[in-house]
């Protein structure tokens, strides 16, 4: 079947089964392999792209589920603001190791950006609860999106006080 996708600002046809992974539509059809295959049942993140600005896991959403939303994948999250801020700060502070899960970190702390522009610790710890960084570098992503958002560290004492006295 023929479906219309918007990925990245531009409009693409691709010809596929309507119950194909959108994560496979765009890396084996349309190129973009930014965007990673990770446990392939929507646990943990790699996959993250946005539609229509909410992170989805793509690896779980049929092409067919997409009707006329606007997709964004890792290849074009840096032309937004928020995208760019967090790809420098993710570079500034060598947030990565092996890289492999970074895609779906950056998109999905994008969209907690885009909601929550000053988020808490908490705020960002359970935005990215659902993202999984073998490599462990999750210290230094919560730092990297406290960053982008222009969070002083001064605000981490507070922020520790706070969950302290509750």
């Amino acid at each position: 079947m023929s479906y219309r996708l918007h990925v990245n600002g531009q409009v693409h046809t691709v010809d596929v089964p309507g119950d194909m992974p959108l994560l496979w539509v765009l890396r084996d059809s349309l190129g973009l392999v930014g965007t990673k295959f990770g446990c392939g049942q929507a646990l943990c993140g790699a996959c993250t792209v946005h539609v229509d600005g909410v992170a989805q896991r793509s690896c779980q959403l049929p092409v067919s589920g997409v009707g006329e939303g606007k997709i964004t994948t890792i290849e074009h999250v840096g032309t937004t603001p928020i995208g760019a801020r967090l790809q420098a700060a993710w570079l500034e502070i060598d947030v990565m190791q092996c890289g492999y899960c970074q895609a779906g970190q950056v998109m999905n702390a994008a969209s907690l950006l885009a909601t929550t522009p000053k988020p808490t610790r908490d705020d960002i710890r359970s935005a990215m609860a659902g993202n999984i960084c073998r490599c462990a570098c999750y210290n230094r992503i919560e730092e990297a999106i406290r960053m982008a958002a222009g969070l002083d560290p001064a605000d981490d004492a507070q922020d520790e006080e706070k969950a302290h006295a509750v």
